[in-house]
């Protein structure tokens, strides 16, 4: 008997789409998943089911009349609690918006339920979107399902937990800072941050305006390098409601094209030491590409040193301040928040030429990396510093040098800044038996070409559960 809770998204829309099973057989095999687990992880905050036995049953007439289909038909799938999706809460793991509900669908959901997907529910944030691990005053802790000692991570924490333990084939999250790619990275799973305006963030709250206009994002979240490609085709293109929406061409690079790319790598940068089985799973990143046609040469990038402060003062000095002329005086954030924003002091002390002199920085930084990636098209690196951790740890001893939170994530951070498409692909495993990935970065809108190295990492490599 097949397993659908363990299959990706396009091979169950197969399934559907061939009369092999029905959408309710895939559906009501998820809704069981939930029930089983979902309790124990705190992934799912707003199941509902009765809703999606409806849409499963419309489905089910739909192969059954002979009816055109849509690339996700019948596909059962989870979205962030910060991404609209229409009758859900949208409550961003806040006390604040207790209650409140989605009128619409977020212009990417929109598209993903027109491909035919299934919405089961919205997932578990920390308050705000500001950690990197999901607890809040709402719902509680998120746990990861490969050990519930440690965090799925963060933001998209909920969504990752929930993927990785089946309980949904696919799903979205939201990322300024590493928040798909660094969860996927916890939990074995794919991820892409899209160029900025490649796939609308319209229905997205906080709204992506201001400094999260270029460090604020919407992507996809799959079990598979094909689904990350399928859902990037899905959802991007231009759209009215976001002022940085663009369209671009997401043709796939033909073989002769993908093979031509030329690789650089590095597994330690910007002053903050990896874990040896990080350093370990790019080099073996690189040496799986190397082996499939490409030229891959381990570099050192140059002149991005000052990228991490200005994610810093972009991210958590401006986003503080954002933040606390939304909230009633006196409020306070859950603790997590305050770990990954500036400090009170660091914010007071913050002038409008440091944000001037950030903003110019920004752009010269994209220059700078923009003349490094004229030779290499793509760029392999860790995803964070370490493997999924602890719930609460906040100090990491890696071959005697001290690293902490949040500057172990600032693998991730800076493309952020930079502006730069990046993916997450599982590689291997930690000796405790974590998932740990490799960040895949592109040129600007060369997010496909970023899916497809992706797609020839996990046909060079088995997945990391698969004894990898």
């Amino acid at each position: 008997m097949t397993d659908f809770t363990s299959l990706g998204a396009a091979r169950l829309a197969k399934l559907a789409q061939d009369g092999e099973a029905l959408p309710s057989e895939i559906v009501e095999a998820h809704l069981r998943r939930i029930e089983a687990v979902n309790p124990a992880l705190n992934a799912i905050t707003d199941l509902q089911a009765d809703r999606a036995r409806a849409e499963a049953a419309k489905a089910d007439a739909a192969v059954r009349n002979g009816k055109s289909t849509g690339r996700l038909h019948g596909v059962p799938i989870t979205i962030k609690s910060s991404i609209a999706a229409a009758g859900f809460r949208l409550e961003c793991g806040s006390h604040l918006r207790r209650g409140q509900v989605a009128q619409r669908d977020a212009t990417l959901v929109a598209k993903l339920k027109a491909a035919g997907a299934i919405v089961l529910g919205t997932t578990n944030v920390p308050e705000f979107l500001m950690a990197y691990e999901t607890d809040n005053h709402l719902y509680g802790r998120t746990v990861s399902p490969i050990d519930p000692g440690y965090t799925p991570g963060g933001s998209s924490g909920g969504e990752s937990a929930a993927i990785a333990a089946g309980c949904s084939a696919a799903g979205f999250g939201s990322d300024a800072g590493g928040s798909v790619r660094v969860p996927a990275h916890f939990c074995g799973l794919y991820a892409l941050k899209p160029t900025p305006g490649v796939i609308s963030r319209a229905g997205h709250w906080p709204a992506c305006l201001g400094p999260t206009s270029t460090l604020g994002l919407v992507g996809p979240m799959t079990k598979t390098a094909e689904d990350l490609r399928l859902l990037l085709e899905i959802t991007a293109g231009p759209d009215p409601g976001d002022p940085s929406s663009v369209s671009v061409s997401l043709q796939a690079p033909d073989e002769a094209e993908l093979r031509g790319a030329r690789i650089g790598w590095f597994d330690q940068a910007w002053a903050t030491p990896a874990a040896p089985e990080v350093r370990q799973a790019v080099r073996t990143a690189a040496a799986v590409l190397a082996e499939r046609g490409y030229r891959v040469e381990q570099i050192e990038l140059q002149g991005l040193e000052r990228a991490p402060q200005t994610w810093r003062l972009l991210f958590g000095a401006c986003l503080r301040t954002l933040i606390e002329a939304s909230t009633p005086k006196g409020y306070r954030l859950h603790p997590l928040a305050y770990e990954a924003m500036a400090s009170a002091k660091e914010e007071a002390g913050t002038t409008y030429k440091d944000l001037l002199w950030g903003w110019v920085a920004q752009d010269q930084l994209r220059l700078k990396l923009r003349e490094q990636m004229e030779r290499y098209s793509i760029l392999l690196c860790p995803v964070a510093a370490v493997p999924a951790f602890r719930h609460g740890q906040r100090e990491w001893t890696i071959e005697g040098r001290t690293a902490a939170y949040p500057d172990v994530f600032v693998y991730s951070q800076v493309f952020n800044v930079l502006g730069n498409p990046a993916a997450t692909a599982p590689v291997a495993r930690s000796p405790r038996g974590l998932p740990v990935g490799v960040q895949i970065v592109g040129r600007h809108y060369e997010d496909a070409k970023v899916a497809a190295v992706a797609r020839e990492l996990e046909v060079g490599r088995p997945r990391p559960a698969d004894g990898g």
